[in-house]
């Protein structure tokens, strides 16, 4: 093992290493060779922060780096943002991220099952449930179930309506729910939202670059809302010319428009 040079007392293991976050300082740890965190959790964090207010208690089901918990504590004025993660050495990798971002007061990481949040919880005890859980739905090809990057994208440990199914049970009245997911399965999130009392509000698609189609939606839906569904602007992560857009720049704090 060998220590962080962010926070000396933070250690870090061989296969891990620290990544900036490029926002106020912030900074996750990952490892090197497992599943990383991708454009999907920045989006989705920063689809979320503008609903959050202050005080809020937000939940991240399906933490795993920690890096949506992270973002939103940083961006937002929440009280409290706890992250649920089932894979205990993922789930000891965001602890260590949150106290070498000095935000144990704020953030706090829990192993454990998401299909059980609500016996670790209590039912309605958020303001917002955010979450990036598994794209690939359930026998969808051969997977290791031991292999945590496979746990992180294949439905071996929740479900989509298991996630959605505990989320309505975990917000208060009124409360967001708030996820990123892959547009084919807009169908499913649908219809498990309105079926779990989750009355979809906000939809937005991701397009790699303009005449792309989309390949990341976001959604956002109020427990016991009206039914009303707003169409966002489409998001495009680059442009004609191969670069970032001016809202990806902005999202990622960049100052100019550059391919990485």
């Amino acid at each position: 093992m060998k220590n962080s040079a962010e926070r000396p007392d933070i250690r870090l293991l061989e296969d891990e290493q620290v990544d900036d976050l490029q926002y106020r300082g912030l900074k996750i740890i990952q490892k090197k060779e497992g599943f990383r965190f991708g454009i999907d959790a920045v989006l989705l964090a920063n689809f979320t922060v503008p609903s959050v207010k202050r005080n809020d208690s937000v939940v991240d089901l399906g933490t795993g780096s920690g890096i949506v918990a992270i973002l939103i504590a940083g961006k937002s004025e929440a009280g409290v943002v706890k992250g649920l993660e089932i894979q205990p050495e993922i789930a000891e990798m965001a602890s260590r991220s949150v106290r070498m971002n000095n935000l144990e007061d704020k953030v706090e990481i829990m192993q454990g099952d998401i299909r059980k949040a609500v016996e670790y919880y209590g039912p309605s005890s958020f303001d917002v449930v955010v979450t990036n859980p598994p794209y690939i739905s359930k026998g969808a090809g051969l997977v290791n179930p031991l292999d945590s990057k496979a746990v992180a994208r294949h439905e071996l440990m929740c479900t989509l309506e298991d996630v959605i199914k505990v989320s309505s049970k975990l917000l208060k009245p009124g409360g967001l729910f708030a996820m990123v997911h892959r547009p084919h399965r807009l169908v499913d999130i649908v219809c498990y939202m309105r079926c779990y009392g989750i009355e979809p509000k906000y939809l937005r698609f991701v397009h790699p670059s303009p005449g792309k189609k989309a390949n990341l939606l976001l959604i956002r839906g109020m427990r016991g809302g009206k039914p009303e569904l707003k169409m966002m602007e489409p998001l495009y992560v680059y442009d004609q010319n191969g670069c970032y857009t001016q809202e990806i720049n902005e999202i990622y704090a960049r100052e100019v428009n550059v391919i990485e």
